[in-house]
């Protein structure tokens, strides 16, 4: 009996080490398959949309240049500084414009006060006119020659003439001084040089005590204005339109999704690349479009509904790897509209079949695989 219960012991224990050496195998063999994130297929909206790359660019920018020579007295430029349009950035020494400005604006009130008296050449021609009235009345009265009163009429027509060319001089005179003060003037608020818009100081190659010639660059500005650049290859350009929808995903700011909306097309394409450019606006913070920064976007072209949908990183040469049972199978599919992230699948693909859409180069059409559903 001892015998018989020392057996059915080790029988037993026997028996629970091979089921527990099987299941490690088992555990063991199933941790060795290759590890498949999945997406479902779904249904959804299919979008066709079209590819491009992103540039942010400066809508301005723009040389600040002195449009008067002098030494530059006082500056507010600095890099990085931010300026609205109007505020003055520098200042250029006017001290001797302001006395050509003052002694000009002497000139044209002397000039006008004497304008304003009158010529001495006016009076003379009043007793001219007397005096060739009193001829004419001799004439008449036959007690002056017809030679005398001609030589009077000329000595008239003679000071008149010259009343006359006083006046052109005086005349001229005035308006020469005032054009000139108001070049000089014109000169002395270009002294003071302010921001043409809004924007930010990019380089400063100018400092107070630095003599400036007329034209000299002072420092570059960039507007606060910005312009987001996409360019769309030939062959998919023609179905673009104002008012589009976009996706747009700058490289700069991982993987998120801007909306936005096609505003501008240009009618010619960049000779060199045979690209085209669209001007986007993009529902984004304004600090965040930074000139220089790049990205890509995909304009939504056409659109529709109850497509079947899986994730576009899941394709590849028109296959997918499809996963059931822990066995994976490569199918082949026929595409639809393709967006940027997601692909429509017209057949080959049912709403609800697990996709591979990560690492797809590790998968062969066989393979066992532990399932991870991603969504």
């Amino acid at each position: 009996m001892p015998a018989k219960s020392s057996i059915y012991s080790f029988g037993l224990k026997l028996g629970l080490f091979l089921l527990v050496g099987a299941s490690i195998f088992v555990a063991v063999f199933f941790s060795l398959r290759p590890l498949a994130r999945t997406e479902g297929a779904r249904k959804g909206i299919a979008i066709n949309a079209v590819p491009g790359s992103v540039v942010v660019q400066a809508e301005y920018v723009m040389e600040l240049k002195s449009e008067a020579e002098g030494r530059l007295l006082s500056s507010e430029l600095d890099p990085g500084k931010k300026v609205k349009s109007g505020e003055i950035l520098a200042q250029i020494d006017p001290a001797d414009l302001h006395l050509e400005v003052e002694h000009l604006q002497s000139e044209f009130e002397s000039a006008k006060k004497r304008l304003a008296i009158g010529s001495s050449i006016a009076i003379e021609l009043l007793n001219a006119r007397d005096a060739l009235d009193q001829s004419e009345r001799l004439k008449g009265l036959g007690s002056l020659s017809e030679a005398e009163l001609i030589k009077q009429r000329r000595s008239f027509k003679m000071i008149e003439q010259r009343a006359a060319l006083e006046e052109v001089n005086n005349r001229q005179l005035i308006e020469g001084l005032e054009n000139t003060l108001k070049v000089k003037q014109n000169q002395l608020r270009k002294m003071t040089v302010l921001a043409p818009f809004d924007g930010v100081v990019s380089t400063v190659v100018a400092r107070p005590g630095d003599l400036l010639g007329a034209k000299a660059t002072m420092a570059t500005l960039i507007s606060t204005s910005r312009t987001v650049e996409a360019k769309i290859s030939e062959e998919n350009f023609s179905g673009i339109k104002i008012g589009q929808k976009c996706t747009v995903r700058f490289l700069g700011y991982g993987g998120t999704n801007y909306d936005a909306y096609v505003i501008k097309i240009l009618p010619t394409a960049d000779p060199e690349t045979q690209r085209y450019i669209v001007h986007l606006d993009v529902k984004i913070d304004a600090e965040k479009l930074v000139p220089g920064i790049t990205g890509e976007v995909s304009i939504i072209v056409a659109e529709r509904p109850n497509a079947t949908l899986i994730p576009r990183r899941a394709l590849f040469d028109n296959r997918v790897y499809v996963v059931s049972d822990s066995q994976v199978k490569m199918r082949r599919v026929e595409v639809g509209y393709v967006a940027l992230n997601v692909a429509e699948i017209t057949k080959g693909l049912v709403e609800g079949e697990q996709v591979i859409v990560e690492e797809l180069d590790k998968f062969r059409d066989g393979d066992r695989v532990r399932v991870v559903t991603l969504k």
